[in-house]
């Protein structure tokens, strides 16, 4: 028997501006998106993952690789197969979600790349399912650049994400006001791992990074020294990981907080 349903959030994203006008390839990470949602259903919760459009996100082609299952192959492929032909991964709408009431599920997860950004961010479905979860304490788990989705709950999420483009912070600072998630300590993908990124792989600036827009909405965001090394920070009922390294690790904490929920029931 099933402990219970966890929401996963993909983002439909294939695209994200960058400046200079220009826009450059994007999408959800492989292993963030699978290695929670696998030691989920290893752990007896049932797995259901929504979209905004209802349709499976693109898996960015820098997270298609053994390098991020610990150079494991045999774990990449199980990986990809999984998400391939797991009826968990058969997406289904955020409308079709909220049309079945959040009543049904106990959890939540948002994995990472930079498609978050792009859609989830801003997304009013979105915001409706995070106070649904912030309201009554459930567990809420976001990895890497998953944590910026947490900005769509704010009243005016869109007017934030537009005044964090156009470089107006003070602006972008009034919008935040009235976040649920203010004061909560936190972590995200940190702007020297972003840099790596936009070098090697965008080839170009994305137009903010992801500690300071969290830290001008109120968050407390903190990261580690070193670029890459694992890190998950728990605050009441949200449980954040930096990046995609930190896969494992927020997976043990997200399935831990929802037990401690199960039993308690």
């Amino acid at each position: 028997m099933s402990k219970g349903k966890v929401l996963v959030l993909g983002s439909n994203a294939t695209r994200i501006e960058t400046k200079g006008g220009y826009w450059g390839d994007t999408g959800q990470y492989l292993n963030e998106t699978v290695v929670p949602a696998m030691a989920l259903v290893d752990a007896g919760y049932e797995v259901v993952l929504a979209t905004p459009d209802g349709t499976p996100p693109t898996i960015d082609r820098a997270s298609d690789a053994a390098a991020h299952f610990g150079g494991d192959v045999a774990a990449y492929e199980r990986a990809k197969d999984f998400y391939a032909n797991d009826p968990s991964m058969k997406a289904r709408t955020l409308r079709s979600i909220l049309e079945e009431g959040l009543d049904h599920y106990v959890g939540l997860h948002i994995p990472g790349g930079q498609a978050p950004i792009v859609d989830l961010m801003q997304d009013q479905e979105i915001g409706e399912i995070l106070r649904h979860f912030h309201e009554r304490s459930k567990p809420t788990a976001m990895l890497c650049h998953g944590p910026i989705s947490a900005v769509a709950a704010m009243p005016f999420a869109r007017e934030f994400r537009a005044a964090l483009i156009a470089g107006d912070p003070d602006k972008a600072r009034e919008w935040a006001k009235g976040w649920q998630y203010a004061g909560y300590q936190m972590t995200v993908f940190s702007k020297t791992e972003e840099k790596v990124i936009e070098d090697t792989i965008l080839h170009a600036q994305i137009y903010f990074d992801m500690p300071f827009a969290l830290n001008l909405a109120g968050g407390i965001v903190s990261t580690t020294p070193v670029d890459f090394d694992p890190f998950v920070v728990e605050d009441r009922e949200l449980i954040t990981g930096q990046n995609p390294r930190s896969d494992h690790p927020i997976a043990k904490a997200l399935i831990a907080a929802l037990d401690r929920k199960h039993v308690a029931a």
